[in-house]
């Protein structure tokens, strides 16, 4: 018996060195940065920005991957199934990391499958309309949808998405009934609601503000507690007679679970530091976007907002069922 517990206290050591070897040396090559949506997207934007400056720390590029479908949950599925060693992460958000349990009630994966690495940004959400929409402000608006019940039409980055929880937080504040069409990411419903295919759309203020200070569509709402410093004229929900409405959300990083804690340490350092670093913070100031606090980088407060949004998006979405 002592033999036994000797071969396996040996066994169990070379395995707690090897993996510290591989930890040491990590990266050596390329990472896979999974982004649930079509590019253009806030996933995708704010991946590639951040991606780009951890590549720096890391001394490896890191590839962005885009899969889109099922609001997330097919790009989710892959990234569940990765080896866990580091070189495949995914980039997710409060739709994907936390509704999407509600809304998909059988997915392959679940929030255990997945080690939290780093919050790497805040987001706003936004109402924005076709730039005709015959509605002038939000009131207009809600007295038109309630007058015309199912005949608006919001796009959004399909279900499950931090976009489609956008919409659903918005409609149920406002009491009215429109119709939520679902797309494989956020610039398609984008570019819908420009050409006048859709009547607006449910968007983070970083893939949406652009479209709308350049006058391609306009800003209904943002769902903030504070104006956005590149919309200074987008009214925030309280302002606009509709204090309910909130939407800001965030974006992180996980591993597949079984990943090395020192291999996750080695992604939140450099996610940190991608995050304060004045190249990321200047778009994300472009973006409407901002950066974790520093109280907010431990790879605990991720796994903590996971814990409390899938209940928040359960509450949310059952409601009214």
């Amino acid at each position: 018996m002592n033999s036994f517990i000797g071969k396996l206290t040996v066994a169990l050591a070379a395995v707690s060195l090897a993996t510290t070897a591989h930890a040491q040396d990590y990266p050596k090559r390329p990472i896979s940065m999974i982004v649930p949506f079509a590019a253009g997207g806030t996933s995708d934007v704010i991946a590639r920005v951040v991606a780009e400056e951890m590549s720096k720390s890391l001394g490896q590029p890191i590839v962005i991957e885009n899969v889109a479908g099922a609001g997330g949950s097919t790009a989710l599925a892959r990234a569940a199934r990765a080896e866990a060693d580091g070189y495949t992460i995914a980039i997710g958000n409060a739709g994907t990391s936390a509704a999407t349990y509600t809304i998909y009630p059988k997915l392959p994966f679940t929030p255990q499958s997945f080690v939290p690495i780093a919050v790497v940004a805040k987001t706003f959400g936004i109402v924005a309309l076709r730039k005709d929409f015959p509605a002038k402000d939000l009131q207009e608006f809600i007295a038109f949808a309630k007058k015309n019940p199912g005949k608006v039409n919001l796009g959004h980055a399909g279900v499950g998405s931090s976009n489609y929880l956008i919409c659903k937080s918005f409609v149920q504040a406002a009491g009215i009934e429109v119709q939520l069409v679902g797309y494989r990411g956020a610039a398609p419903a984008l570019t819908d609601a420009i050409g006048g295919q859709i009547d607006g759309v449910c968007d983070s203020a970083a893939s949406v503000s652009q479209a709308i200070d350049d006058k391609l569509v306009r800003g209904l709402v943002v769902g903030s507690t504070v104006r956005l410093a590149t919309l200074p004229n987008l009214p925030t929900s309280a302002e606009a007679g509709l204090p309910d409405f909130e939407a800001q959300g965030w974006n992180g990083l996980f591993a597949p679970k079984g990943t090395p804690p020192a291999i996750v340490a080695k992604l939140n350092a450099a996610a940190k530091s991608a995050v304060e670093s004045e190249a990321v913070k200047t778009r994300f100031r472009d973006l409407s976007t901002v950066a974790p606090d520093a109280n907010e980088h431990a790879s605990e407060v991720l796994g903590q907002l996971v814990t409390r949004d899938v209940e928040k998006y359960r509450k949310l979405l059952e409601e009214k069922k």
